[in-house]
């Protein structure tokens, strides 16, 4: 019932229907070339309804992150008849292999070259713009560049690399890795991926998956707030006055809407802040102008792989992708993407604004934590 990558690469492609059973989020971050996304399904019926009939014949590999859930599916559908099997230990088995072939010096080399020349408008441009506009690195600076070890955070691990060489002014980064209980398999992603991109990480060690394991109500925003914590306490140790977060374009615009459909509030994600609770550092966002299918379409090309979330609620709630587990995030996506195939601009008309508020036509805003009031100065004008 179980195949091992090296046996699914000596299959004849034309030959195999391979089925990605994790979530669309979890796809968006990478999948097996040729795969086929499916949706949650709750009987063998459901999932044959999604096979193509002119493909039923052929040998089907299913696959889930760790080859867990995967399996009983694929016992399923030998079953009901057709040649089927899981990939054993999933998707991260394929991913494990993939990168055991990179060359870690030429990878660089191509990755560092393609942000100077492909990419040098789409990527490297709106970095320095957003460096510039915002005034996120000064000079003398000492930045903590904060890794998960997704697409985001590892591409800006490279354009500060790059800013480094080029800069005018001296500041100085460390790459910081926070493992916050990633399983073994994701944990050697991102040492694999640090290593043939040659990015020098520091990695520290807490236990907020375990801590955050068992809450009911809001796991993921708790989890978040801690690593944030953690983040800060440790970049403070290296004595950094800076943590640089991977949050790009459309992490901010579908910040402005979840704050208006679901928070009942207009707020953006800023491009920095002053940290609150740790006096003298300060959060920056430079990847704040760059678009997420720019920073897909490097990663594609340059062939590289990265995690998504990797905490122990990702096979659980992102394999199933069931509408009550989607995050809120998921709907304002494909929200945007509906708007988008009527008016092409509404990402940009977002994103500005925020930048554009008439207060004379607010019917109440907050200033300093206090609410200010159209009527408090309406009879005085």
């Amino acid at each position: 019932m179980e195949i091992t990558v090296k046996e699914l690469e000596a299959l004849a492609p034309e030959n195999v229907l391979l089925l990605d059973m994790r979530s669309e989020e979890s796809r968006r971050y990478g999948t097996i070339p040729g795969a086929k996304g499916i949706e949650a399904f709750n009987t063998t019926e459901e999932l044959i309804d999604q096979i193509p009939q002119e493909e039923r014949g052929k040998k089907i590999v299913i696959f889930c992150a760790r080859g867990q859930y995967s399996l009983d599916a694929a016992i399923a559908l030998c079953e009901a008849g057709y040649d089927a099997a899981s990939l054993q230990s999933g998707y991260y088995a394929w991913l494990g292999e993939q990168m055991k072939r990179q060359q870690a010096s030429d990878l660089q080399q191509q990755v560092e070259e393609s942000i100077r020349k492909r990419f040098r408008r789409r990527i490297w441009s709106n970095f320095t713009r957003a460096i510039r506009e915002y005034e996120l690195v000064k000079e003398g600076d000492r930045i903590a560049v904060c890794i998960s070890g997704g697409k985001d955070s590892m591409l800006m691990a490279k354009l500060f690399q790059e800013l480094k060489r080029h800069n005018k002014f001296p500041f100085d980064v460390e790459y910081l890795v926070m493992d916050p209980g990633y399983s073994p398999e994701n944990r050697a992603v991102i040492e694999e991926n640090a290593r043939n991109l040659g990015i020098p990480i520091h990695i520290f060690e807490s236990q907020i998956f375990d801590s955050v394991y068992n809450v009911e109500k809001s796991p993921c925003y708790l989890c978040a707030r801690m690593r944030r914590g953690h983040l800060y306490h440790y970049a403070q140790e290296l004595g950094c006055n800076k943590i640089a977060l991977g949050h790009h374009y459309d992490d901010v615009i579908e910040t402005i809407l979840m704050g208006m459909v679901w928070g009942a509030q207009i707020q953006t994600m800023m491009p920095k802040l002053h940290s609150t609770n740790f006096p003298g550092i300060e959060l920056i966002r430079p990847l704040y102008l760059i678009r997420e299918d720019d920073i897909k379409l490097w990663r594609d090309e340059n062939d590289l792989h990265f995690i998504q979330c990797a905490c122990k609620f990702t096979d659980t709630c992102t394999t199933c992708n069931n509408e009550e587990t989607r995050s809120k995030r998921v709907e304002v996506k494909q929200l945007i993407a509906y708007m988008k195939e009527r008016n092409p601009e509404v990402e940009n008309h977002i994103f500005r604004s925020v930048e554009n508020v008439n207060l004379d036509t607010i019917i109440a805003y907050k200033k300093d934590g206090k609410k200010v009031h159209f009527l408090d100065r309406y009879d005085g004008e």
